[in-house]
């Protein structure tokens, strides 16, 4: 959910990590911010959904550093169940942070299955991390057992008869208001990777709640509203845990569209 960044070169960068080939777009000058895309999409995906813009963030002066996730877009990965969970997310993006030689606090940005990769990395390593973003969190706790059985079904159906089956199935998910004209595009990783990444994000869940009181660190997060995918029941449980935190709900395309500003303010607020 996102256009290509405008404001000086981009530079394509690989690094290897845990079987796997993580490919990341590299953009703007100064202090660091990582940001970690949504489940199936990829950051070319997101480029064609035009929903989200990250010029304010460079404009900020960030060093804006957006990956795709193993198995996502050109990103390579093994069709290995544990590697697609929160948590083996999560490493990635420390091994990512060693790769870039990080040595100073970085701001992290995750969409979703972004999100629950940026809180592991954060509550295991939070010394490494100075302002968490928090776009659409997804399902947690009561909500996500819900998604884990229709993600299990699914990887199931595709082992059996394929992803082209499946996709014309799974029938029509209610849109938010928010998002209703933004184009959908099918899954990035292959069919032979898919059911692990399903499989793997079914058994994910975000941080226990402990974890999130603990973490002493400024987070903003940003949701829309009437989404059963992303549900506001998360996003109001993180803002009630975590110590520090500004959530806004978005109810319309132009409050989506006011995110970049809100992210650029957020991380360089004294």
């Amino acid at each position: 959910m996102g256009t290509t960044p405008k404001t000086g070169p981009v530079t394509e960068g690989r690094f290897r990590h845990r079987g796997a080939e993580l490919v990341y777009d590299d953009a703007g000058e100064g202090l660091l911010a990582v940001y970690a895309h949504g489940g199936f999409t990829s950051q070319d995906v997101e480029h064609r959904m035009n929903l989200f813009d990250w010029e304010p963030v460079l404009r900020a002066g960030r060093r804006l550093v957006r990956y795709d996730a193993r198995g996502h877009g050109r990103s390579t990965g093994r069709p290995v169940d544990e590697d697609y969970t929160y948590v083996s997310l999560a490493d990635d993006l420390m091994s990512l942070l060693d790769h870039l030689d990080a040595r100073e606090p970085v701001d992290a940005i995750g969409a979703s299955m972004g999100c629950g990769t940026c809180l592991h990395a954060a509550v295991r390593q939070p010394d490494r991390f100075s302002r968490l973003v928090l776009l659409l969190p997804p399902t947690a706790g009561a909500t996500r057992e819900g998604y884990a059985r229709a993600n299990r079904a699914a990887a199931d159906t595709i082992e059996r008869q394929g992803a082209e089956h499946w996709l014309a199935t799974r029938g029509e998910a209610r849109r938010p208001a928010a998002a209703a004209d933004v184009p959908e595009f099918p899954p990035t990783p292959p069919e032979l990777i898919l059911p692990a990444v399903l499989r793997g994000l079914a058994r994910s869940d975000l941080p226990p709640t402990t974890a999130l009181a603990a973490l002493e660190r400024p987070v903003l997060i940003l949701t829309w509203a009437d989404d059963p995918g992303h549900p506001v029941t998360t996003a109001a449980t993180l803002a009630h845990y975590l110590p520090q935190t500004e959530l806004h709900i978005a109810r319309t395309r132009a409050d989506v569209q006011t995110w970049g500003l809100r992210i650029a303010n957020f991380v360089t607020a004294e």
